[in-house]
């Protein structure tokens, strides 16, 4: 299998067989970076870095170049800059990559309209209802990789399967611009051969859980008594993996994206010890979230709050809120309550606030609305922020100097950083 540099990949030849295929999975190819060259092509061929170069920034993304070095996303610029001294950093173009992303998912809706995006350089295809007009799926997935590289001047991989689960691992296997199909009759042999680390889910603790007991590949999963495999891993997650590791995947493509959380997080360029500082980052975090949830007309249930100690030591908490909210004030309390619950003997390096279980905006209000002035301060910061840009009006709290400087949004939609 890729081990994410471009090593190791397989693609099918063009007579590859795709019989009883329908699901397509295209993945843009290390998108941020390759956005970057494609606007500068100097940097072609070059080991690149997308993040901010200067004080605690992280990587974004990489191209193939520097992930060969050991470069990956999430990453401190720093360390990132130690494994590969010759990369060039480049700072992260958000709009940019909006306006490809866009172009690209068009592209994807003029073959079918059954298309589920996952992030904002991946997403599913199911083309079984668009045989008749472009051909089968093998011929689809070459259209669309020749139409995304013609009009965008981007490559991306695909994976071709009968399932969402392989489409995803073929494409995977196939990158950088490849393309894989796995035929129907051929999905329990292309799976045996993968590494238990492959299969949609599991992370590195279920690995190493299965690994420990000598579970190294698909093959060793489908030998292993079903008992053993509840007992490494739980119930609900040995059942996921049995039923993955022999091709059923049951799942469609949602033509409607649900967000599940809207958040933001923020790494500091110096460790910051004063509580007074982090609590209007937070405050400043939880009204960013709030705005967002408004424009999109949803509520959160549930706020999230992550916390990074100068060591690396990753804490977070989340409550249940007694009602749903979009309110920055309500988000930025209950962040805030729940941060000054963690016992930190050390400075902080990053924070972030999330909003989870978010459902649609009801706008019925009780008799008594508790927040209603907060909801008209609120409401004239949208307005304020859609005429002159964010941050043209703020709190008088969170006046000072901006740390959030190239900060990219983390959900929804991130860059997985294919």
């Amino acid at each position: 299998m890729g081990r994410g540099d471009g090593t190791g990949r397989l693609i099918s030849p063009p007579d590859a067989d795709d019989t009883g295929t329908g699901i397509l999975h295209v993945d843009m190819d290390a998108f941020y970076a390759s956005v970057e060259v494609l606007d500068d092509p100097s940097l072609k061929g070059k080991p690149i870095i997308v993040g901010a170069a200067e004080g605690r920034g992280v990587v974004s993304s990489a191209s193939y170049e520097a992930r060969r070095f050991g470069v990956r996303s999430a990453m401190p610029v720093a360390h990132a800059l130690r494994l590969c001294p010759t990369a060039t950093v480049v700072r992260p173009h958000l709009d940019r990559y909006v306006e490809l992303s866009q172009r690209v998912m068009a592209i994807f809706g003029d073959v079918t309209p059954l298309v589920e995006p996952l992030s904002i350089d991946e997403a599913f295809l199911d083309v079984r209802g668009a045989r008749r007009l472009w051909g089968s799926p093998g011929t689809i997935a070459r259209m669309l990789r020749r139409r995304v590289l013609e009009e965008t001047g981007l490559t991306c991989s695909i994976g071709v399967a009968a399932t969402k689960h392989v489409a995803k691992m073929a494409s995977t296997i196939s990158k950088p611009d490849g393309l894989l199909i796995v035929p129907e009759t051929r999905t329990q042999e292309f799976l045996a051969a993968r590494s238990v680390r492959a299969l949609w889910g599991v992370g590195p603790k279920a690995a190493e859980a299965l690994e420990s007991r000598g579970i190294r590949t698909v093959a060793d999963i489908l030998a292993t008594p079903r008992t053993l495999l509840d007992r490494a891993l739980g119930a609900a997650m040995g059942e996921r993996i049995w039923q993955l590791s022999r091709g059923i995947d049951p799942r469609v493509v949602h033509t409607e994206r649900v967000e599940k959380s809207i958040g933001h997080e923020e790494t500091f360029s110096h460790d910051i010890g004063d509580v007074r500082v982090l609590h209007v980052e937070l405050r400043r975090l939880a009204d960013r979230v709030a705005s967002r949830m408004r424009r999109h007309g949803v509520e959160a249930a549930t706020i999230a709050i992550k916390v990074r100690l100068s060591d690396f030591t990753t804490l977070s908490r989340s409550r249940t809120l007694p009602e749903p909210t979009a309110v920055g004030q309500r988000i930025g309390e209950a962040a805030i309550e729940m941060f000054d619950t963690i016992e930190r003997s050390l400075p902080v390096r990053l924070v972030g606030v999330r909003g989870e279980r978010l459902r649609a905006a009801t706008g019925a209000l009780g008799l008594w609305d508790d927040d209603e002035e907060w909801r008209a301060a609120e409401d004239a910061l949208d307005g304020a922020a859609e005429r002159f840009g964010r941050g043209a009006v703020t709190r008088a709290a969170l006046l000072g100097p901006r740390r959030d400087d190239g900060v990219l949004p983390s959900h929804p939609l991130p860059s997985h950083d294919g």
